[in-house]
């Protein structure tokens, strides 16, 4: 019975984080992230996807390598801030465009490469959870 407590509980946090996560993504953003995907904005669905499956990944890691709920916790947001630094990285190292207003404008080529560096970065990060 402790098992299956401990399972669901490990599911509830995990789902919980990923929908934490996903929420402080979209605040990073000056447009609403669900609008532009209602308008068949390509761009941002990328990079949303990019977001998701990056939070996703270094969720996933810390889950597997760490048998505590707390260290797993902690470990994602460890994984998450360096996302997060990600995204601000490569909006310092692009300083004669805004990556939000190409992604609202549907630049598609933006969309994906951020998409990849979220990507990227959660599989490397990924790599230094313990």
């Amino acid at each position: 019975m402790t098992i299956v407590i401990n399972l669901l509980v490990s599911v509830f946090v995990i789902i919980l984080l990923q929908l934490l996560g996903m929420v402080v993504f979209s605040w990073m953003t000056p447009f609403k992230d669900m609008e532009e995907l209602r308008k068949g904005n390509t761009a941002v669905a990328l990079a949303l996807g990019g977001k998701f499956l990056g939070t996703a990944i270094i969720l996933g890691v810390a889950a597997y390598t760490n048998t505590s709920i707390w260290f797993m916790m902690l470990w994602f947001a460890v994984g998450y801030l360096c996302l997060v630094a990600a995204y601000w990285i490569f909006e310092l190292v692009t300083p004669t465009f805004k990556i939000a207003d190409h992604l609202q404008k549907g630049n598609v080529a933006v969309g994906t490469f951020l998409c990849m560096v979220f990507i990227g970065t959660a599989f490397a990060v990924s790599s230094l959870i313990i």
